[in-house]
């Protein structure tokens, strides 16, 4: 028969709705009742056959692909689904790779049961004995394909020994009939033992049957040891009375042992650290902390401490197959050293919470989302005053409008309105203010090469700290931050008013435009309190000034220039800066001289800005912008006419303005070739009668920088600065907040130590690269009337609270495999691709698509550095776990011990139901013994294969 794809069969919904109709009739016509069939035994029996005949007809494939027909149709015509039910398709077994399920139900004794068939699309090939991906019955018995019959019961098990021996029976009969060879299996007991009775048709010859039960408490002595569980399944095929220890047994062994590593809690008694630490009176910290945190030196530290993503390891010790002949040789194995096992395989026991954003981790991400809650509260009031001089009424007037939402709104504000007490108000200042030991603060210490993209203040400067002390201050609500602006401002007054230096800024250097306006209002006036306390201290940089402009133009002033046109070197008494190039004077025909002419004004991006449009309507403007343009442009001309007495206006334009003087000459000649007066004339723009820089021309006085009045009072710009703080709305403070506090966060978990890892250097770029796009939107003017920036925001918080957990869980892997740095590279490689696309979901745990069970092969030379993780087990360990299995590691025994035992048996001629009759000899596992568990739990599986 031809096999078409399978959307050939998906033609339209009608012809599918006919297809129904016809096998309707036919159901009507063809039914009938075998009357040969005399009991409901046979019957049942009979159902269970034709099934069977079904599935090995199908095969994996076809069932596969009827599955994929079916999926199809349930979306696309729900009015099917009727039809579909009768194809039961396969299943994925989740979270199994490679293993499916179908199942059929069957009706007998007024009960229903269940019947599934587990397969792998995986073509022939032995089970491997401990491959994480294997189900659960075939690790125990050692099967690929199998059979699971159960009853439709809130237990899912045959509590009736006869029952599910009949039960049994009816597969095997069925099975025989339809010459299945799939093993069969039928639950027993209490579910909580998980035992199992089983049978499989080998063949013409040989029948092998399963039995596994599970003992949870009180187990044997004799059963916690290799030796005793050796007897055990010795006595399963050597049934005469004999000495174990002395008769000898071709039987073969493999084992797995899982350890983990220990985990302390606060009554444990804890190891010394390298060096010690000296206990001292002055520091109540040390006395009360247990433990060191594992994130003590991170960068993140300083504001939280973070639950170690990594909780431990998981060691896996196997043993690969070998013969042992006694029980004397199982117990010199059980006193051998893991160390000596053919294979380790570790494995992190991660977190619970690094898969799932919900909130419940507390971080930077966790206290942003508080901060763009209290940006979306800002607007509520005009003052931030108001937040904390009438709080309640605030709110109240702004849900006045909705009764119904009013006093449940009222009561969750006033809870997480709390104000911290005046203690850590003074603490967190005092931090800010009075603790800060850098001489010079570095501002670009910690920044990422993206952070100037960001429109924040950098993380070492007095605002970018204030907000992440804000962050954490009251929960980081509206009226905590309300609370903590009021009193920085105060503090920053303080300084003002005692010329005190603004800690975390710098006093030189230009005001940065790229950063915040606060942070820009911070350095000027750190800047001016810096030209306070040098005018206090009345140094001498004048005088070494005049000195150094002597050296200076004799550096620039030629030799035979002086010489052939008499000009004498005296520049101080007009506060000369240097000859002027080769530029003279059109009047006098002297040597032009460039002036020193006073430093240009601090001044921040709202005042360059408002200088910039003054400059546009010089003459006929008089704001602040367009006077102090003009103050600029006279005290330069002032200073030009000190250095060059004889200069006339056309002179100052060549030299302050080139591009308005129209030079004939097709280039500037040399001094001594020069012909005067040299050809050119003013711009229009400069040569019209009315212009405004002639007028200032004419109205300034000959005057030296120094002598002149500074172009701005420095003690009015201060003032300035104060007034903009003071009265500074509270939906600005918070919008610079936002961008500032996500900027510092990223910094300092930027400064984190995570050795190569290049998924998290790209997935960082990234992050400042969405900061970046998101956070722009702040700046603009409509940005509280529009909602979907602040939906951004919590978004851009979601995927901030992303690379977090990556760093943190970058930086646990590196400082714990410092001498395997490769090792924690794939273990975090594992991780982030099995993490990477739940992230963000805010799925629970339960949710996800199965448990994170990666493993990573240890190389022989990491096994000592691996061994050195498990530390000896404290007084406390020891004392509360008796240790009763052997094959310690590190004084630590196996948390789960994994046995399998084997024997194997020649025989020979057709034992298989094949179709051919050549005769040949094979070893067939005869007896299997699979034991799990540790010293309080014990599972058996044994399979026997016999002849019937």
């Amino acid at each position: 028969m031809e096999v078409n794809h399978p959307y050939k069969y998906m033609a339209s919904a009608s012809n599918s709705r006919s297809i129904v109709e016809d096998d309707d009739e036919e159901e009507k016509f063809e039914h009938f009742d075998d009357f040969t069939l005399a009991s409901s035994w046979e019957r049942f029996i009979s159902e269970i056959e034709a099934v069977c005949r079904q599935w090995l007809a199908n095969g994996p494939k076809n069932l596969l692909r009827s599955f994929c027909i079916r999926t199809y149709y349930l979306v696309t015509v729900a009015n099917l689904k009727d039809w579909f039910y009768k194809v039961k398709d396969a299943a994925r077994m989740d979270p199994l790779k490679d293993l499916y399920r179908v199942k059929s139900e069957f009706k007998y004794a007024m009960k229903t049961y269940c019947m599934e068939y587990y397969f792998s699309t995986s073509n022939g090939g032995k089970v491997a004995d401990w491959n994480q991906t294997l189900h659960d019955l075939q690790l125990s018995f050692g099967v690929k394909e199998f059979v699971v019959i159960a009853p439709q019961s809130a237990s899912g098990v045959v509590l009736d020994a006869p029952e599910a021996s009949k039960l049994l029976s009816a597969v095997a009969i069925a099975m025989s009939n339809c010459s299945c060879l799939w093993p069969a299996f039928v639950p027993v007991h209490d579910p909580s033992r998980k035992a199992y009775i089983g049978i499989q048709n080998m063949g013409t010859v040989f029948t092998r049957r399963f039995e596994g039960d599970r003992i949870g408490s009180q187990v044997p002595i004799k059963l916690m040891h290799l030796e005793g569980l050796y007897e055990l399944f010795v006595s399963k095929f050597a049934y005469t009375a004999v000495d174990w220890s002395m008769h000898h047994f071709e039987v073969y062994f493999r084992m797995k042992l899982t350890y983990r590593t220990p985990v302390y809690d606060d009554e444990d008694e804890l190891p010394e650290p390298d060096g010690g630490i000296t206990e001292s009176s002055e520091n109540l910290e040390s006395e009360t902390r247990k433990k060191t945190q594992w994130d003590e030196e991170c960068p993140w530290s300083k504001w939280y401490s973070a639950e170690d993503p990594v909780k431990g390891f998981e060691l896996v010790a196997i043993w690969s197959e070998i013969t042992a002949e006694s029980s004397l040789d199982m117990a010199e194995l059980e006193n051998a050293s893991p160390l000596e096992a053919d294979k380790w395989l570790l494995s992190p026991s991660l977190s619970q919470n690094l898969g799932i954003s919900n909130g419940s981790t507390i971080g930077f991400a966790s206290q942003l989302r508080l901060l763009v809650k209290a940006l979306e509260m800002s607007s509520k009031a005009k003052f931030i005053e108001d937040f904390v001089s009438d709080f309640s009424d605030v709110y109240y007037f702004t849900l006045s409008s909705n009764l119904a939402v009013e006093n449940s709104a009222s009561e969750n504000l006033k809870s997480s309105a709390v104000i911290p007490p005046p203690t850590v108000l003074d603490r967190v200042l005092k931090d800010l203010f009075h603790e800060v030991m850098e001489a010079q603060v570095d501002l670009s210490r910690g920044e990422h090469r993206s952070s100037r993209s960001i429109k924040g203040a950098p993380l070492e400067s007095l605002f970018a700290q204030f907000c992440l002390h804000a962050l954490w201050f009251g929960n980081c609500s509206i009226r905590a931050i309300a609370v903590l602006w009021i009193e920085f401002v105060r503090e920053v007054r303080w300084c003002w008013e005692e010329s005190q230096p603004l800690p975390r800024m710098p006093a030189n250097s230009t005001i940065d435009l790229s950063t915040c306006l606060i942070n820009q209002k911070l350095h000027m006036l750190a800047l001016y309190i810096d030209q306070r306390r040098q005018q206090v201290k009345g140094n001498d940089v004048g005088t070494n000034d005049s000195v150094n402009t002597h050296v200076q133009e004799d550096l620039q002033m030629p030799r035979d220039f002086s010489a052939s046109h008499g000009v004498t070197k005296d520049f101080d008494r007009n506060g000369s800066a240097g000859v002027a190039g080769s530029m003279m004077l059109l009047k006098s025909c002297k040597i032009m001289h460039a002036p020193v002419t006073q430093d240009s004004p601090l001044m921040t991006e709202d005042m360059h800005e408002e200088r910039l449009r003054a400059a546009e309507v010089l003459g006929d403007s008089f704001s602040f912008s367009a006077q102090l343009e003009k103050d600029i442009l006279a005290s330069d001309m002032s200073a030009f006419k000190a250095a060059n007495p004889d200069a006339v206006f056309e002179d100052f334009i060549r030299w302050h303005s080139p591009k308005d003087w129209e030079n004939n000459d097709s280039e500037e000649m040399e001094v001594s070739e020069a012909k005067w007066p040299p050809r050119g004339k003013l711009s229009e723009r400069m040569s019209d009668s009315g212009n405004s820089w002639r007028k200032i021309w004419n109205e300034a006085l000959p005057l030296s920088a120094s002598d002149q009045k500074p172009l701005l009072d420095p003690n009015r710009e201060g003032e300035k600065v104060l007034h903009y703080l003071e009265t500074l709305k509270p939906y600005q403070l918070l919008e610079q907040m936002v961008c500032t506090a996500f900027r510092a966060a990223a910094d300092t978990l930027n400064q984190t130590s995570f050795g190569e890892l290049k998924q998290m250097t790209t997935k960082v770029g990234q992050l400042y690269v969405t900061m970046a796009s998101m956070l722009k939107y702040l700046h603009s003017n409509n940005m509280l009337s529009d909602s979907d920036v602040i939906e951004d925001l919590r978004r851009l918080c979601t995927t901030f609270e992303h690379i977090e957990k990556l760093i943190l869980l970058a930086a646990s892997l590196h400082r714990k495999f410092l001498q395997s740095p490769y090792l924690a590279e794939a273990i975090f490689n594992d991780c982030y691709n099995y993490y990477l696309p739940n992230m963000g979901t805010g799925s629970t745990q339960g949710d996800t698509k199965k448990e994170f069970d990666k493993k990573q092969q240890v190389s022989s030379h990491d096994r000592n550095f691996i061994h050195g993780m498990f530390t000896p087990p404290t007084a406390n360990q020891s004392w509360r776990k008796a240790l009763s299995m052997g094959n310690l590691l590190n004084g630590h025994e196996p948390i789960l011990r994994e046995i399998i035992f084997s024997k194997r048996d020649r025989v020979g001629g057709s034992y298989y139901a094949a179709s051919s009759s050549k005769l040949y000899e094979q070893d067939i596992e005869t007896y299997r013994m699979y034991l799990c568990g540790t010293s309080n739990d014990l599972r058996v599986a044994l399979a026997v294969t016999s002849g019937d």
